[in-house]
């Protein structure tokens, strides 16, 4: 199966961001990063907008032609945001509001109720809702039950643990995953995916709708280049 590569975008805005001009052009890199095989762009918009701002999105909205996946928290400034640029995708995340990056999944069985208004109201729009999930069953069931349409594992775990036991690193995704299959749930993976762990996660499981990469994938580009390391990126899951 083939699997996606989406490339999340926002430390690109968080470069551009150190300076306040538009150096970078957030906007010409995910059009960049889709000429040079990216079938799918994502950003993660946070409430301080301390990489990609509202306003990108709005912009990105118009202009990006592949998948457009627009994750984070379901505030009501989030979920207005993402009913109004309709994209492909909204990947729903359970962030606090003070961390760095994103660290756990949902707790779908805790947050039903929550869960479930959100998702109805997304998919009402025409927008395919993923839930970011530990690898967990009771979790990935907990999704199924709030009629999420896929769920995103979160992958932190697999890349601390795969340097010192790759095998250990990855069965619980593999378990993971075939559970989500075998309730009709595609299957995305995302978080700390890189060069080095990215080929193994694919050939185990083949069954990946799509990897979202950001953070390593631009820190390779300052070596690399950006076409040059997305098509790396893109050998890794053949």
């Amino acid at each position: 199966m083939k699997t996606r590569l989406s490339v999340n975008i926002n430390k690109i805005a968080t470069l551009r961001n150190a300076r306040g001009a538009n150096t970078p052009d957030v906007l010409k890199a995910a059009l960049d990063c889709e000429r040079y095989g990216a079938e799918g762009i994502t950003v993660h918009p946070r409430p301080d907008e301390r990489h990609i701002k509202y306003n990108d999105v709005l912009l990105l909205s118009e202009v990006v032609s592949t998948e457009f996946n627009i994750e984070g928290y379901p505030t009501k400034n989030f979920i207005d945001l993402v009913l109004k640029t309709k994209p492909a995708q909204c990947t729903l995340v359970p962030d606090a509001e003070n961390v760095i990056t994103s660290n756990q999944g949902w707790d779908t069985l805790k947050q039903k109720d929550f869960l479930t208004g959100i998702i109805e109201q997304l998919q009402s729009n025409g927008i395919r809702v993923s839930l970011f999930v530990d690898p967990i069953e009771q979790f990935i069931e907990g999704a199924k039950m709030v009629n999420a349409d896929c769920i995103e594992l979160y992958t932190g775990p697999f890349a601390r643990i795969f340097n010192t036991d790759k095998h250990k690193a990855i069965e619980p995704y593999i378990q993971s995953a075939k559970y989500a299959q075998s309730l009709e749930l595609k299957f995305n993976a995302g978080h700390d995916l890189n060069l080095d762990n990215l080929a193994f996660f694919k050939k185990n499981i083949l069954f990946t709708s799509e990897v979202s990469i950001g953070h390593a994938l631009i820190c390779d580009a300052l070596y690399y280049g950006l076409e040059n390391t997305i098509q790396m990126y893109l050998r890794q899951l053949k």
